[in-house]
């Protein structure tokens, strides 16, 4: 059979794009750990008297995979003028225009910020639990104890309560040399705390998880 120049460069062209395909499902796909993920949960412990405190906790439940330094970073776009007026544990890398506040003056005002942890050797009065690694986490599989990070923010001007709350949105999680893609926030049942003598169970005020993957 004698092929023409066009019919042989098309032919190329699609084994081509054949090979490309197959080598960007491959490199999506994590044969290792399909089904391991990152999970972002947020508990609402009170109200106050413009919005909520809650503690975030960061969950590297990948099998293999770690956070190395100088370690995650966590963002998000608030929905609606929240602001944080204090955070303990973690720190975000730009407070924002915060001109219009007068004497009390809020750690940030960005509508669209970036959340990373605190390092060793912070002063016990700005840590809280699995805070204050310099962003470094172990995979759940290898080391559980490690792979867990939390912080914890005041955030104003929003809801203060159930009803009126508003989830966050567009959430991003980054790591050196590591990109993942995180879904919407999704309201799940209130975290229980079981206290130190194990004798009284109580429950988060409100609660929603964020699913990120490996991409």
């Amino acid at each position: 059979m004698n092929w023409t120049w066009k019919e042989t460069s098309c032919s190329i062209f699609i084994v081509i794009m054949v090979f490309s395909t197959m080598f960007v499902l491959t490199e999506a796909y994590d044969a290792l750990d399909p089904n391991g993920n990152v999970t972002v949960k947020w508990d609402i412990m009170s109200w106050t008297p413009d919005g909520y405190v809650a503690v975030v906790t960061i969950t590297n439940f990948q099998a293999f995979r770690h956070f190395e330094s100088p370690g995650w970073s966590l963002g998000w776009t608030w929905a609606k003028k929240e602001i944080i007026w204090s955070i303990m544990g973690s720190q975000t890398t730009e407070q924002g225009d915060c001109s219009k506040f007068k004497g009390n003056i809020p750690h940030c005002c960005k509508k669209s910020l970036t959340i990373v942890d605190l390092l060793p050797g912070t002063p016990y009065n700005q840590q809280i639990a699995n805070c204050c690694k310099g962003g470094v986490l172990s995979s759940w599989m290898q080391d559980p104890a490690n792979a867990v990070a939390s912080f914890q923010l005041s955030v104003g001007s929003a809801g203060t309560s159930r009803k009126t709350v508003t989830l966050p949105k567009n959430f991003t999680l980054k790591a050196p040399g590591t990109a993942y893609t995180c879904g919407p926030a999704k309201i799940v049942e209130p975290t229980k705390f079981l206290s130190a003598d194990r004798r009284r169970v109580t429950l988060a005020l409100r609660t929603w998880i964020v699913t990120c993957t490996y991409s």
